[in-house]
This record gives structure tokens, C-alpha cells and sequence, in this order.
């Protein structure tokens, strides 16, 4: 029988199993025991017990990728830290929104406002996990406010700059033609770098004109290539990754590093800054930026916003619009050009 009473234990065994063993005797409610936990009140769960059933609960039954359960254990460890440092001994089940503000306000002194919004939200699910599991009734979080944040427009760069950035790869180098087969795919697919990494040869559709792409919760969307990048892509698996001594668990994976292992996101992160100094590029730049890009040239040139969102693998078309503010010049010519009251 399951303990609705579960979570509180504050007996010893011994004492529990008298009682177990001559429950018949001494009370014939089948919950007897768990009512005794529950009125000592004392915590058997332990936060990183219950971070570690999150974590699994957020892979297995919400699909998350392995980078976003790890952000949502960095903001509870975070919290753990901070009742370690201060010698508070509360577990998940007895803080309160009392010790939660006053984490969030020591956090928010090195923190941007964005960091902060974030933070709150992975704390809220973590303990809306707790009460999906019947272990709490209200979340310590329900009347803590996420700081109000400006919608950031994405920083993008323009086609001469990425031309500028290829231009700057060493081809001479063993790595340079992998180096172009990762900045030709970034932007011409508009991949996030966990989706570069993950890519399989087994998922290049080259005859059809699509690669297929694993995006958020494991959710797979084909997305058109074209012949350059196809091309890039060959040279780089027919020259460089054939001299390599490949590792049996990555013989499918399509970007590998020189011990022929799966590259790692920081590694994609390095390659991308060290060619936009290289480049002279004045802006700062990583991987995503060349799918901001993506998104935004598409946009330019007319693309439909909600074919563009199926190449994003956008859940919601909302967060796709947020391209149509980056350029609201050209979005004015379109009106201009094509609207009959023009």
C-alpha cells in the first residue's frame, strides 16, 4: 500500500518495526504508521535524492536534452549551496518561500535580470515536480515574481561577415575543411550546436536535398541543404575523418574531433570565437549566431515565418516572430513593394 502520508520519517527502525509486526494489536489502521511519520515531521528526503528523481523525470518523461536537465540541476544546486553556506538545515520538502527570496536576492547582486528569470523558472518546476509526486501541496515559489526582461533581439551577422569568417579557416590545417563543414552547416541549416554535435552521416539525406535534425525532447524535423554545404560536408568526410582513428561509438557521428571522439558544444563554442577574431569580426559571436542569422536572411528574402519556424523547430510561432524585429526596414520595403495601398 502506498503512503499517502510519504516523505516524513522520524523513527527509528527499530521502533517502526515493533510496530509493523503488531500493528494488528495495537491498531487496525493500515496508515498508522505513515500518520506517526507524518506528525514527527522530519524530512527522509534529501535534495540531491530529489534532484536526482528530477533529473530522470525531466529525461525520461518530459524528453529534455541532457544540456537543459543539466541547467535545471545547476539552478537547485545552486540553491543547495546557498543553505549550505549559511548552515540551514532544510531539505526540499520544508523550505520556504521565506529562504527561497532570500536566495534570489543574493543571487540577483551577480546576476543579470535574464539569468535571474531563468533561475525562478527552473526552481518553480523543480518544485512543481515535488508536488506532481503528491510530496508538497503548494509551491514555495507561487508568489515569486521573475524580474521583468526586455525581449533581447538576436545579434546576427551579415552574409560579407560570413564570408569573412569562412575565409578565415586554415585550410591547409588537417581540421580546416571540418572547421567549413561546421560553419557552412550552422548557417545554411540554422542548427543549434548541441543538433551540429549530434548530427549522424546516417541522418544526411544528400540525393533528397535534407539532413535530418534532433532537436529539444528528441524531436526530429528534416531541414533542406544545399549543394555548397553538401559539398563541404563531403570533402570533410571523404579527406580529413577517413585519416582519423575512430572510436566504435562514434563511427555514425558526422563532426569528430582528432581522437575521433563526438565533439563537445564548448570545442564548437571555441572554433566559432577563434575565427571571428581571426575575421576581425567587431561583434561577439557564438554558434547560435549563425542560426539567428539564418533565420533573419530568410526573412529578408521573403521567406514564409512559419516555414522558417519548421526549419527552427520552433514549438510556438512566437518565438520565430521575434525575427521580424530585427529588421524592420526591410519588413517597410515588403509593404511597400507588394501592398495595393502603396
Amino acid at each position: 500500500m502506498r503512503c499517502k502520508y510519504k516523505g516524513f520519517l522520524g523513527l527509528s527502525n527499530t521502533f517502526i518495526n515493533y510496530f509493523l509486526k503488531n500493528k494488528s494489536r495495537i491498531i487496525r489502521d493500515p496508515n498508522f504508521i505513515c500518520k506517526l511519520r507524518f506528525l514527527v515531521n522530519l524530512p527522509i528526503m534529501k535534495w540531491q535524492e530529489a534532484l536526482n528523481d528530477f533529473s530522470l523525470y525531466l529525461k525520461i518523461e518530459r524528453g529534455m536534452s541532457k544540456h537543459t536537465v543539466d541547467n535545471y540541476s545547476l539552478d537547485v544546486n545552486k540553491l543547495i549551496l546557498y543553505l549550505e553556506t549559511h548552515t540551514m538545515s532544510l531539505g526540499p520538502l520544508q523550505i520556504s518561500a521565506k529562504e527561497i527570496q532570500a536566495f534570489i536576492y543574493e543571487t540577483a547582486k551577480n546576476s543579470t535580470p535574464r539569468t535571474q528569470s531563468r533561475m525562478i523558472s527552473g526552481l518553480r518546476s523543480f518544485f512543481d515536480y515535488l508536488i506532481f509526486e503528491n510530496y508538497i501541496k503548494t509551491n514555495p515559489l507561487d508568489r515569486i515574481e521573475a524580474p521583468k526582461i526586455g525581449r533581447k533581439l538576436p545579434d546576427t551577422l551579415s552574409v560579407s561577415e560570413i564570408d569573412l569568417i569562412v575565409a578565415a579557416i586554415d585550410l591547409s590545417q588537417a581540421h580546416g575543411e571540418r572547421n567549413r563543414a561546421i560553419i557552412e552547416t550552422l548557417y545554411s541549416c540554422g542548427l543549434r550546436v548541441s543538433e551540429l554535435t549530434e548530427l549522424k552521416i546516417s541522418d544526411l539525406f544528400f540525393e533528397e536535398g535534407f539532413i535530418k535534425v534532433t532537436g529539444k525532447g528528441d524531436k526530429q524535423r528534416f531541414v533542406p541543404i544545399g549543394p555548397l554545404t553538401q559539398k563541404y560536408i563531403k570533402l570533410y568526410k571523404n579527406h580529413w575523418r577517413q585519416t582519423l582513428k575512430i572510436e566504435a561509438a562514434f563511427n555514425d557521428t558526422l563532426f569528430l574531433n582528432r581522437r575521433g571522439k563526438q565533439l563537445t558544444r564548448a570545442m564548437i563554442f571555441t572554433i566559432v570565437k577563434s575565427l571571428g577574431e581571426k575575421a576581425e569580426i567587431q561583434k561577439k559571436i557564438s554558434p547560435h549566431t549563425f542560426r539567428h542569422s539564418f533565420a533573419t536572411h530568410l526573412l529578408e528574402n521573403g521567406a514564409d515565418l512559419r516555414a522558417i519556424q519548421m526549419m527552427l523547430g520552433h514549438e510556438s510561432i512566437t518565438t520565430t516572430e521575434i525575427y521580424m524585429h530585427v529588421d524592420k526596414s526591410h519588413l517597410k520595403e515588403v509593404i511597400t513593394k507588394f501592398h495595393p495601398r502603396n
